[in-house]
């Protein structure tokens, strides 16, 4: 066993403790309190000194060694899902940890501890950053979208608001553990995640008497199912091979029975393999959207928002990920797996500008999002996790971090920097009424 994993090991008790207390005080992502107050107490009695964000959760802190070199940023998760139907969600708000991004929290305290031990830097370059980060998990959009309207945040996801807001600037490398239930290995990594754009649509009618005068109104409900049976007819045009997947949901659909529904709202996203096939196929939803709205007479709102950038884990770092979990684990108990999940995470966001990768750690059961998800391995999933996260950092920068530096010379991501990557988010948001009336009887559609 080596020194890292030895320095980890002390903290177990405080690592499983952590684990517990973010498991009992879940809260979806921007409302992540209780997690953010435990998290900075245990770093500032460690002795860090915070950089904070401000009005929303979470913070970063820096680990300078010394010498010069590449700068590692490890980011932990804070936010949960909301499943009401969850044995262990809260009561009052239906939010429970049903993705395991607590023990991201508990693991990252474990690290933070261990770095903190005398002479654990001996023999490393560059830097190391640690953050805790808020909203990965993308729901509550409407919501989100009022955040932004007020000025509280610009982006809906936690990594690239932070990146939006500088606390990413100077980072070369990314990496991140996210907990697994694949019983089979203890750690993977795959090739990466599909991205996404939000959609957030409000059909706009008319109401009216609905037995006496039906006739008076628009019927934004009659608009809504329409469109929703638009998208269902396109999805035999989506490429099979770039992975797309649009699953709107409808969150509001008239108030009352007697009255014409004038307003219905939806939300959704529309998932591709990369940043071209979203984009197409985001441009055939709303025309879809459009047309069913003029079908009807009826109007839609289109409003289109960056959500996150496809993953594409950079295949040298996770070798060096899987390097470092060889050190943890038995032997044949970590691979690369070249599989692409059809979900998405802001890491996506951070991969655009620089090489990063996640790394699957097992220890959760039950279906990930589900009403069974648990973590029945917490020594797995947060302990051997913050073992395995200090032999990475170890394997990049010792030797005057030769990995590292050998690792971001290969990479080449999409952005050379992050203020290009968010202007070309930027070029893509929309918000406004798809259907124009004339006049003379002409029906003008946006898209």
């Amino acid at each position: 066993m080596g020194r890292m994993q030895e320095a980890v090991l002390q903290y177990r008790d405080l690592i499983l403790e952590a684990e517990r207390f973010l498991w009992e005080h879940p809260a979806p992502g921007y409302r992540e309190w209780e997690a953010d107050a435990y998290l900075k107490e245990r770093f500032e009695e460690l002795g860090y000194q915070l950089t904070e964000p401000g009005d929303i959760p979470g913070f970063i802190t820096q680990i300078d060694t010394g010498r010069p070199g590449p700068c590692v940023l490890v980011m932990a998760e804070m936010d949960s899902l909301i499943i009401p139907g969850h044995p262990e969600a809260q009561a009052d708000t239906g939010a429970v940890h049903a993705c395991g991004h607590h023990a991201q929290g508990a693991a990252m305290i474990g690290l933070a501890a261990a770095l903190t031990e005398p002479g654990i830097l001996n023999g490393l370059s560059g830097s190391i950053r640690l953050c805790c980060v808020p909203a990965e998990e993308l729901i509550q959009t409407a919501w989100r979208e009022e955040l932004r309207k007020k000025g509280t945040i610009r982006f809906f996801g936690g990594k690239i608001e932070y990146m939006y807001r500088g606390l990413f600037d100077g980072a070369d490398i990314a990496f991140m553990v996210h907990a697994s239930n694949n019983p089979d290995l203890d750690f993977t990594v795959e090739e990466g995640n599909n991205g996404c754009i939000v959609k957030n649509i409000a059909y706009e009618g008319k109401s009216a008497h609905a037995g006496g005068a039906p006739h008076l109104g628009i019927n934004a409900l009659y608009a809504a199912n329409l469109g929703l049976s638009a998208v269902n007819a396109l999805r035999e045009t989506f490429e099979d091979d770039k992975h797309v997947r649009v699953h709107p949901i409808v969150t509001g659909g008239g108030s009352v029975v007697n009255a014409i529904p004038d307003l219905v709202t939806m939300e959704s996203y529309v998932r591709a393999k990369d940043l071209d096939a979203i984009i197409q196929a985001n441009e055939k939803v709303n025309r879809a959207l459009a047309g069913t709205a003029a079908a009807m007479g009826a109007n839609v709102r289109i409003t289109d928002r960056a959500g996150y950038a496809p993953l594409h884990c950079d295949r040298n770092l996770a070798d060096a990920a899987i390097l470092a979990a060889q050190e943890v684990t038995e032997p044949g108990r970590c691979a690369y797996v070249p599989n692409w999940s059809t979900g998405c995470t802001d890491l996506g966001d951070v991969s655009c500008v620089m090489p990063t990768v996640q790394i699957n750690v097992a220890g959760a059961t039950g279906t990930a999002h589900g009403v069974d998800f648990a973590l029945s391995d917490p020594e797995t999933a947060c302990v051997k996790s913050a073992c395995m996260q200090a032999e990475l950092l170890d394997l990049l920068l010792r030797n005057n971090a030769e990995v590292a530096d050998e690792i971001v010379r290969r990479s080449d991501p999409p952005y050379d920097s992050i203020q290009e990557y968010l202007e070309v988010l930027e070029e893509n948001e929309r918000d406004a009424r798809a259907v124009t009336y004339e006049e003379d009887g002409t029906v003008q559609l946006k898209w």
